[in-house]
């Protein structure tokens, strides 16, 4: 007679805790969800602006709803060079993200793998240029792009950028997870350092480099300020500060055409970042071991 009640009662401990377990689980699907529709909104703002009509987009009540007004991208591309103004922001862009990859691969590489006096010292300089600002440099690095002749060229957007501290961090985490045997075995083959960093190393840190590259990008499309301080014609302007010379003129007074800009200007990061979530998130992980 005691077996029934004890059954029942496993029975009942069971069910709550299947509730319990899917009830969380419902909770941090909405919280996911909600969290989600936060970040979306402002780019979904910005489209539905960029498809009014002239009067919805200027009316003080928000329109929730597009118009469809398709034909306020044609008008804006029309205003100003813009594709001038992509191609330099693809060629900068290019350039900046091979720079910072192979530099980024040879320092972590060695910070990493090589022993050689004073390397924690000399690893902890270079993680404390992180901490001065950015905007502490700009007036010397001005000075200095100035005296090489390099105002309004590609080269004064492009080497400054051309060194990740970041990438050389997560590099040397990646490579410092890698086991001795592999060096080991990659000597008895006769391979040199750079052998082997270039058929064994670099080929299992691609998550760790793909990381770099997207963070790169995405720092590179979307910098603002110094290619500002160091470009003064359309030949040269990148997208972002193509985007403020139209604020500037034609688009100071045109909601609508202003948020179609800033969403053609946008949507190349939003594309690759989609692309590569996967590998980013892997290299991410990949990243993330004991010193």
């Amino acid at each position: 007679m005691s077996v029934l009640p004890q059954s029942l009662s496993e029975t009942g401990r069971r069910r709550f805790r299947w509730r319990s377990k899917h009830t969380q689980l419902v909770f941090r699907y909405i919280f996911v969800v909600f969290a989600a529709l936060l970040a979306i909104f402002p780019l979904y703002w910005v489209v539905v602006l960029s498809l009014l009509s002239d009067h919805n987009a200027a009316d003080v009540v928000p329109h929730f709803l597009p118009d469809w007004q398709w034909s306020n991208y044609a008008r804006v591309w029309q205003l100003v060079p813009w594709l001038q103004y992509f191609l330099n922001s693809i060629f900068v862009t290019c350039c900046t993200v091979v720079l910072a990859v192979v530099t980024s691969l040879l320092a972590g590489y060695a910070f990493g793998t090589m022993k050689f006096p004073g390397r924690q010292v000399l690893f902890l300089l270079v993680l404390g240029l992180i901490m001065i600002p950015g905007e502490a440099t700009l007036i010397p690095s001005y000075l200095i792009t100035s005296l090489l002749g390099w105002i309004d060229t590609y080269q004064a957007q492009i080497i400054p950028f051309a060194v990740s501290i970041s990438g050389m961090f997560l590099l040397r985490q990646f490579f410092l997870s890698l086991p001795p045997s592999l060096w080991e075995a990659a000597q008895l083959d006769g391979c040199t350092r750079l052998e082997f960093l270039w058929l064994v190393a670099a080929p299992l840190a691609r998550p760790a480099l793909a990381v770099v590259a997207l963070q790169v990008f995405i720092g590179s499309w979307n910098a603002f300020l110094w290619p500002y301080l160091v470009t003064s014609s359309d030949a040269f302007r990148p997208v972002e500060v193509g985007l403020q010379a139209f604020v500037s003129g034609e688009g100071g007074n045109d909601p609508s055409g202003l948020a179609a800009a800033a969403t053609f200007t946008t949507l190349p990061v939003l594309v690759i970042f989609l692309i590569a979530q996967r590998q980013f998130i892997e290299g991410i992980s990949a990243g993330a071991s004991k010193d």
